[in-house]
């Protein structure tokens, strides 16, 4: 079932590419990763994680300075988080947990330029999807005993596909080559279990692009 969803991404990205005649970029960076993850409303205490990001996107006119701009990628997330009270998932006897998930991305944006010229800066905004392909955590339990297993994506577990907000804002050069920052909010909860924590992404990085 996981499969499913990725599959209908490639089927967008793939139509997208065949019904228009559209700028093709490639581009890869790294990363902050982290999560607003509250138990039962009290925030508790996150560090951040290096991740990278890397695949292809789109550039099509729409009108004036006004682009469609989807892109399919790969990104590396992930939070370490502190428990002052129990959290199911992972654990009910859990002290900790440090997370690292691997996601499959689609964001359907629109992009606006700011000048005409081949050298421009340009934003894009618009949502994204992220399907999880796997994930690893590893945490201490109140008995003393460390663990380190695969992060289950089910109904009762953490949730295979999460929302965000995506915006970037970046430059592009006359020979193709460009960079920017981003940041990505988290609209839906990483968590899939009742009365579990709630587990918001929250990302920011930067990018170098190629665009031909």
């Amino acid at each position: 079932m996981q499969n499913c969803p990725v599959k209908l991404f490639l089927f967008v990205f793939l139509f997208c590419s065949v019904a228009a005649r559209a700028q093709v970029r490639i581009f890869g960076g790294s990363q902050i990763t982290t999560a607003n993850y509250s138990i039962r409303n009290a925030v508790q205490t996150t560090e951040s994680k290096i991740g990278f990001l890397g695949g292809i996107g789109l550039t099509n006119l729409i009108e004036g300075p006004l682009y469609f701009s989807p892109s399919l990628y790969y990104s590396q997330k992930g939070y370490k988080v502190s428990f002052n009270r129990p959290a199911n998932p992972p654990d009910s006897a859990a002290l900790n947990n440090n997370t690292s998930i691997n996601t499959i991305s689609f964001t359907p944006q629109l992009q606006w330029n700011f000048s005409d010229n081949k050298r421009h800066f340009f934003v894009r905004l618009g949502p994204a999807l992220d399907v999880a392909i796997n994930g690893r955590e590893v945490f201490d339990s109140s008995g003393g005993k460390p663990v380190d297993r695969s992060m289950l994506f089910s109904p009762v577990g953490y949730s295979p596909i999460t929302a965000s907000a995506n915006v970037q804002f970046g430059f592009a050069q006359k020979r193709g080559f460009g960079f920017f920052a981003f940041y990505e909010h988290g609209l839906s909860s990483l968590n899939n279990k009742d009365m579990g924590p709630i587990i918001l992404h929250r990302i920011g990085g930067v990018a170098i692009e190629w665009s031909f």
